[in-house]
Parts: C-alpha cells; sequence; structure tokens
C-alpha cells in the first residue's frame, strides 16, 4: 500500500508544484499587457507622489530629498538614478526621455520596479524588495501544509481501494492453495466491485471445471481398472491350460497389453492426485546420501547392464534436507527411467545443497532435446517425434508428473543441455 500511495503521492506534488510555479509565469506572458496595465495604474498615484516632491525642491537638493525619503519609504528602496545609468534598456532609456514611466513585473504579476522621470537626465526609482526569510519560511509552510492536506486526501481515498485490493489477492492465493470455494465477498459499494464480481464468477467457472475434470478422470481410470483386472485374471487362468504355442504367444501379448493399460490407468491417477491444488507436501528431514541411495537401489536390475555407465556426485549430501520423499522420489525415478531410455551408455545423477536450497540433476549422453521442444516435454501425453513408439516413448506423463511433484513443494524442474551431450534434468527444492 505505501508503495502506491507514495508513487501517487510524488505524481500529485510534483503535478501540483510543477502547477504553481509554471502556470502563474504562462498567465502573466500570455496576459502580459493586462497586467502591466494593471500595475501602472495602480501604481500612478504613487509616482505622481514622489515627482511632486522632487519638483518642490531645487535639483541641487535631489540626492538629500531622495535619501531622506529611502529612509522613510523603507524597506522600500528610493534611489535617484541618471536615466543613462546602465541597468535600463535602451528600450526603457527611451520611454524615460519621453517622459513616460517604466515599471517591471516579476512572478505572479507583481511590479518589482516603477521608475518616473524627473527632467530629461535624472529619474526617481522605486523598488520593492524580496519578502524576508521568515515570511518566505511562513510561504513554503502554506505549501508543505497543503502537500500534507493532499497526503491525507489520497489516504483516504486509497485505504477502501487496498482493503479490497489486498481481500482480492488473498483470495486469490487461497484458490491456488486448493481453496475452490473462496470468493472475495467485496460489497457492491466498492470501486472494484465489478472487478471482484468478474473474478467470483471466473473463480467459479474454475472450481466447476476442475471438479468436472477430476471426477471425470477419477471415475474412468478406476472403472477401467475393475475390467482390466478381470482380464488380466481370466487371461492368467487361460495361460495355465494347455494351448497350442501359437495361442499362447497371443494370449502372452494380450496380457502385455492389458499391464500397458492398467500402467496408464496407475499414471492418469498419480497425474490425477498432483493435479490437485489441495495437496500438502509431507515434509521429512531426510540425508541426501542415504535418500539418493535408495532410489538408485530401485534401479539396480536395470544398472547391472554393462552397456550402462552411472556416475554419481554428491555436494553436501552429508547435511540433512527437508523434502516430500515421496513426491521426489517418484520425480527422480522418472527422469532416471527416461535417461536409461535415451542414454548411449552413460548416466550422471548430482546433488548439490547450499544455504538456499538443494539442487539436483540428472544428465546423459544420448542425442539430447531440441531447444524449441524442451518446455513442451512437460506438457502431459506430449512426446517427441523420436519417442512417438510406445516400446521406448512411454505415455507422455512421466515428466509432467515430475514437474508437478517438485511444483508442489514450491521447487521446480527445467531441462537444459548437458555437459555429457545428451540432457540435462535440473530439479531445484528450495530450503
Amino acid at each position: 500500500m505505501f508503495k502506491i500511495l507514495i508513487r501517487l503521492y510524488l505524481v500529485t506534488i510534483v503535478t501540483f508544484a510543477g502547477a504553481i510555479y509554471l502556470v502563474p509565469e504562462m498567465i502573466v506572458a500570455v496576459f502580459h499587457d493586462r497586467f502591466m496595465n494593471y500595475n501602472v495604474d495602480m501604481s500612478r498615484g504613487m509616482q505622481a507622489l514622489l515627482v511632486k516632491q522632487f519638483d518642490q525642491v531645487p535639483a541641487q537638493q535631489w540626492p538629500e530629498l531622495a535619501q531622506a525619503l529611502d529612509t522613510q519609504f523603507a524597506p522600500l528602496r528610493i534611489n535617484l538614478l541618471p536615466i543613462t545609468d546602465p541597468q535600463f534598456s535602451t528600450a526603457e532609456q527611451h520611454q524615460l526621455h519621453q517622459g513616460q514611466g517604466v515599471l517591471r513585473i516579476g512572478e505572479w504579476g507583481w511590479r518589482t520596479r516603477v521608475v518616473s522621470p524627473l527632467n530629461g537626465e535624472q529619474a526617481i526609482e522605486l523598488v520593492m524588495p524580496p519578502d524576508p526569510f521568515d515570511l518566505n519560511v511562513l510561504y513554503w509552510s502554506i505549501n508543505v501544509l497543503i502537500g500534507a492536506a493532499l497526503l491525507a486526501g489520497l489516504l483516504l481515498w486509497l485505504r477502501p481501494h487496498w482493503r479490497d485490493l489486498e481481500r482480492l489477492k488473498r483470495t486469490a492465493a487461497r484458490i491456488g492453495q486448493g481453496q475452490l470455494s473462496e470468493r472475495t465477498q467485496i460489497s457492491p459499494r466498492s470501486n472494484i466491485y465489478s472487478l471482484a464480481s468478474a473474478f467470483d464468477t471466473m473463480a467459479q467457472d474454475i472450481e466447476n471445471l476442475l471438479n468436472q475434470q477430476r471426477d471425470l478422470l477419477n471415475a474412468v481410470s478406476h472403472e477401467l481398472r475393475t475390467p482390466l483386472t478381470r482380464l488380466d485374471f481370466g487371461l492368467a487362468l487361460a495361460l495355465c491350460d494347455d494351448l497350442p504355442p501359437a495361442s499362447r504367444e497371443r494370449l502372452q501379448v494380450l496380457v502385455g497389453h492389458i499391464r500397458e493399460l492398467d500402467e496408464l490407468v496407475l499414471e492418469l491417477l498419480s497425474f490425477s492426485r498432483l493435479q490437485n491444488p489441495a495437496l500438502v507436501p509431507e515434509r521429512i528431514e531426510v540425508s541426501l546420501a542415504e535418500f539418493i541411495d535408495s532410489i538408485l537401489g530401485s534401479f539396480d536390475e536395470e544398472l547391472e547392464a554393462p552397456e550402462i555407465v552411472l556416475d554419481v556426485m554428491l555436494h553436501g549430501t552429508e547435511e540433512r534436507f527437508v523434502l516430500d520423499p515421496r513426491l521426489t522420489a517418484r520425480a527422480l525415478q522418472n527422469l532416471l527411467r527416461n535417461a536409461m531410455r535415451y542414454c548411449d551408455r552413460r548416466i550422471q545423477v548430482g546433488v548439490s545443497l547450499n544455504a538456499k536450497g538443494c539442487s539436483l540433476w540428472v544428465d546423459d549422453d544420448g542425442i539430447g532435446i531440441p531447444e524449441q521442444e524442451r518446455e513442451r516435454i512437460f506438457e502431459p501425453f506430449y512426446r517427441l517425434d523420436r519417442s512417438r513408439d510406445r516400446a521406448t516413448g512411454g505415455f507422455g506423463l512421466g515428466l509432467a508428473i515430475s514437474r508437478r511433484a517438485l511444483e508442489a513443494q514450491g521447487g521446480t524442474l527445467n531441462v537444459e543441455q548437458s555437459p555429457l551431450g545428451g540432457a540435462r534434468f535440473k530439479l531445484w527444492l528450495p530450503a
């Protein structure tokens, strides 16, 4: 609130200050003749009295008279000057020689100097002195008080707007945390009621869509598992019979297809659960070295293949770190399977811990991922052209599940070029 208030106040006060000092100058410049005529009329009587005073005494006594009047008129200044004095411009000297008075105006159109000719050689000058320091302080105090009044007015105007915007912000945050039924409840009298009403309508639509999507996905997944289990069981019974080799081979292929469908259903259920905004990660303090070792232990059979070499780089893993072991392990397992599927020979797993968080990465020496595809591979069911074959490409859900598992913990998952030549999947979890 204070940032907006300060910015709005600075714009207002700068505009106000500029208007105070620039607008009068513009008005005086545009209506210069009117201000000159007004000041001439206002000073005519004073000029006539001064000239009359000098006309009553001989010219030899004018300096003494000017000094006496200067003392009497203080703080106004009375000066006796020759018409040819350099402080007069050529036009002003010409006016004085013609017997006309000279007048100068300053700020706000007020006269600052009035000069009246006495004869063809000398003139009497009346100078208005600048305001004293204490009056200048008072004038500035007036401006400061006006600025304070503007600030108070802006604060009164901004406070209800800020209160409603903060309520809108809190509502958006709660919806993001999974409280889909949360609404702004902003009064119709509010100036942002139309915005809040549109937001509430959008939140209601999002809640309905997410609920329908989740219910449909869960229902379809659960309903699919029942007939798949029956088919798997029925084919297992059929394989127990004495069958010709060709029939047995066809049945085993069907069993493989059914189990592939069952795996897809499990992936869909996992993705659906991770899509739930109400998902709360389970925070547990673990030893990173033991955690990585347990994940790699689940790949012992795959890593026994002589054509795959796995390196592990651990930095700072002697310390413990707080994370959700189930979600993080699921993400790492998906990335390791992906690396084993596409690497040529070598895989490298790295872990680095610092005060800000924990970084983990999985490198492979495969052909890598094109830069224009690096963000799309995290979309559900998206697979690169080289992995369209289900035998190597999977279902296209593994990377989407991995990223969502990291985001549920406030972390990130990105892909970049690997020093090994292939792809590097880099995970980051905040401390």
